[in-house]
């Protein structure tokens, strides 16, 4: 970095650093961790990872808060999670301390890249995991790296915390039922690609996947969570096809504080006419709102903000989980994890 970054205007994009860290699980056991200032792999043309999608990650986020010291936002659940995923495809899981022990380390070799406070960036922390035995039978892997990089992003909202439109489109699919859509796998982000690019030829932010068996209920929205408010209610699709969203959890977890009731339940897409809040959650944005709701299959356009304007009861999760993460608001939870 040979000169002071504009923080202000960071895109949401990848920007090199000065280190990344390595783990190799070989033998049966996971190595000591390792420090790296290259930006690239050295695999074997025969990898898993290459042949038969053996690859998970995950994302999670450092802000550097009011007091200036640097919080790395819900840690211990991104452990828990990539383990989950590793288990799925049959990867070996990192243990929890090592992951941990990973991101500490990595955050602070790259201290520097960590934006100012009241910028609205953060720092961006891409765990992988991938399969790298050279084999070309169809079989999980014996040799793994895991490894993790950083890169400052700007903030998601580029205009403003702004209602965006959605779509339905039925005649796409992002993961199939009893698949791998409860974990973080690339393939995943591979299937959603077409439809998303869809959808932004269309001028709409993301899609609004349905359930993938009776195209009756709501799923994923894209790469994120999709959550609606309903009467005073918190209200988020009940799914096996979905990724357990951490930001969604922590969300559910701020509204029931709120006193607001929290509901993980089937959502029909009918049920759209009667929400009054809505929102794609997830870790890029937190809470993105959504203005408009349109199904291209039956021409039905779900109007949820009537004046162009983020809903009250979304506006105030965004607003929570943003302050504990730049350490404005009480950490009742213990979400934060201080970087020494």
């Amino acid at each position: 970095m040979d000169k002071e970054l504009d923080w202000k205007n960071l895109s949401f994009g990848y920007m090199p650093t000065d280190y990344n860290v390595r783990c190799y699980f070989r033998d049966g056991k996971w190595g000591e961790v390792e420090v790296s200032q290259s930006e690239e792999l050295n695999l074997h043309i025969a990898a898993t990872c290459l042949h038969y999608g053996q690859e998970i990650f995950e994302g999670l986020k450092a802000f550097r808060g009011k007091d200036g010291k640097i919080r790395v936002f819900r840690l211990e659940e991104n452990a828990r999670r990539i383990r989950e995923s590793a288990k799925g495809i049959l990867m070996e899981p990192l243990p929890e301390e090592k992951f941990k022990e990973m991101v500490m380390k990595v955050v602070k070799l790259n201290e520097r890249f960590v934006p100012p406070y009241g910028s609205g960036a953060s720092l961006y922390i891409r765990p992988l995991e991938i399969g790298i035995s050279a084999q070309v039978g169809v079989k999980p892997a014996s040799e793994y790296l895991f490894l993790i990089l950083v890169t400052p992003v700007g903030p998601y909202f580029k205009t403003g915390f702004r209602p965006t439109n959605i779509c339905i489109m039925r005649q796409y699919d992002r993961v199939a039922p009893n698949g791998t859509g409860l974990w973080k796998v690339g393939g995943n982000y591979a299937a959603s690609l077409t439809a998303g690019e869809h959808a932004h030829e269309l001028g709409y932010s993301a899609v609004l996947y349905l359930d993938p068996k009776e195209k009756k209920y709501l799923d994923e929205c894209g790469p994120a969570n999709f959550i609606a408010i309903k009467n005073g209610t918190y209200i988020t699709p009940a799914s096996q096809s979905i990724l357990p969203s951490i930001t969604n959890k922590s969300l559910m977890q701020l509204a029931e504080d709120m006193g607001i009731t929290v509901e993980r339940r089937h959502i029909t897409v009918d049920e759209l006419e009667e929400i009054d809040e809505a929102a794609a959650v997830g870790t890029a944005a937190v809470a993105s709102p959504v203005g408009e709701i349109d199904d291209l299959d039956t021409g039905k356009k779900y109007v949820v903000s009537k004046n162009g304007e983020p809903g009250p009861v979304v506006t105030r999760l965004y607003e929570t989980l943003r302050g504990i993460q730049l350490g404005e608001i009480e950490d009742r939870h213990g979400w934060c994890t201080i970087v020494e």
